[in-house]
């Protein structure tokens, strides 16, 4: 079935005028703060191997690329992660390089999602940045803080970041020898915020008391306080490890005058596999879902090979974009465009002369219609 030339697919956009001008500013700022932070730009395949990602996302969110057959039957996917590629970079192409790496890069990614309510896009741009070689609650805030400078930069005073450990998780799912799929089932219905059913599950595997306990940890975000609740409703060593983590990192956050940019929220189960440590969200006002988010993942790129530390984040430029550009006073990224000085009457030779001119003096122009030029 042959489709209208006209249409663009369902998910797919243009950008153009301010709203690609925006998109463009943005991604400059974002990418001299990562040159200020010594982070190296990369430029990934845009097709690669299914299974790369599968082993990077896990099965239940690669499922969602876009794939197609190589010819040689083996299976490919436009790229639906950023992190997964870098990873296997780091484990091979940089294998020799000395650590730590500081990567960045430019995206587009393309998944298939089911229609929400929300704008619904399958081609989505992202902004990242990407530290491997280094296991450290340093580490760790390098990238918190990077973020804050870019929050900063953009003039987005109202925004927010939360914070979670997934070894609060996995400690409470050891403690409660949750077989896979029970995991996996406790994760969703943390992630949903589902107390109620939540507390039901648990009811399954512990006490009754303290499975109310645990359901309530959902209900916990805020400041310093919720590491204090937190250590009185779980007592695993595992997940308290994770707790001292964030005590840390909180502690650093206070030091530097940061806690307003940032909350603790218990509740916040990262669906992606990769995540071994620290993870955290990224949201700004005005914005219908979150910007932005990433985490700690040690284990990635163990699948290349060598398995090291890492930790890194993404910004979702579209999002973004889209709030700095309803802003009123246009966020200071870009200037208003000027009137452009309009060139005719001339015959060929003179008038792309004073159009040369016209711009080593960095004047705006525009070349008039072709019955205006002699």
């Amino acid at each position: 079935m042959s489709e209208t030339l006209s249409r663009i697919p369902a998910g797919m956009r243009y950008y153009s005028g301010s709203e690609a001008r925006f998109r463009r500013a943005t991604e400059n700022v974002m990418i001299s703060i990562f040159d200020g932070w010594s982070y190296e730009e990369i430029t990934t395949p845009t097709i690669d191997y299914y299974s790369l990602f599968e082993h990077g996302m896990g099965h239940a969110q690669a499922h969602h690329a876009f794939r197609l057959s190589d010819t040689d039957g083996r299976m490919l996917a436009v790229r639906p992660d950023v992190t997964s590629l870098v990873a296997r970079a780091a484990a091979t192409l940089f294998a020799e390089r000395e650590r730590p790496l500081r990567l960045c890069y430019v995206a587009p990614i393309f998944r298939q999602q089911p229609q929400s309510h929300a704008e619904w896009k399958r081609e989505s741009m992202h902004i990242g940045g990407e530290l491997i070689g280094a296991n450290s609650d340093a580490a760790d805030m390098e990238i918190l803080i990077i973020i804050c400078e870019v929050l900063e930069r953009l003039n987005l005073d109202r925004a927010l970041i939360t914070l979670n450990d997934v070894e609060v998780f996995n400690g409470i799912a050891e403690q409660l020898q949750l077989r896979a799929d029970a995991r996996d089932e406790m994760r969703e219905l943390v992630d949903t915020r589902n107390a109620s059913d939540l507390e039901r599950f648990l009811a399954s595997y512990t006490s009754a008391a303290d499975a109310k306990g645990l359901a309530h940890l959902i209900r916990l975000s805020g400041k310093r306080n919720i590491l204090t609740e937190a250590r009185r409703l779980i007592t695993n060593p595992r997940s308290g490890l994770a707790l001292d983590r964030l005590e840390r990192l909180w502690s650093v956050i206070e030091t530097l005058q940061l806690p307003n940019r940032f909350e603790i929220d218990l509740g916040d189960v990262s669906r992606l596999d990769y995540y071994t440590g620290l993870t955290f969200k990224i949201y700004v006002s005005g914005a219908g879902t979150r910007v932005g988010g990433g985490g700690r993942y040690d284990g990635l790129t163990a699948s290349f090979g060598k398995s090291e530390p890492a930790v890194g984040f993404v910004f979702e430029l579209d999002t973004l974009t889209e709030v700095l550009r309803q802003r009123s006073d246009g966020s200071g990224l870009i200037d208003q465009a000027t009137s452009a000085k309009k060139l005719t009457g001339h015959g060929m030779h003179d008038l792309f002369a004073a159009a040369r001119n016209s711009r080593a003096a960095g004047e705006r122009i525009v070349i008039g219609p072709r019955d205006e030029v002699q």
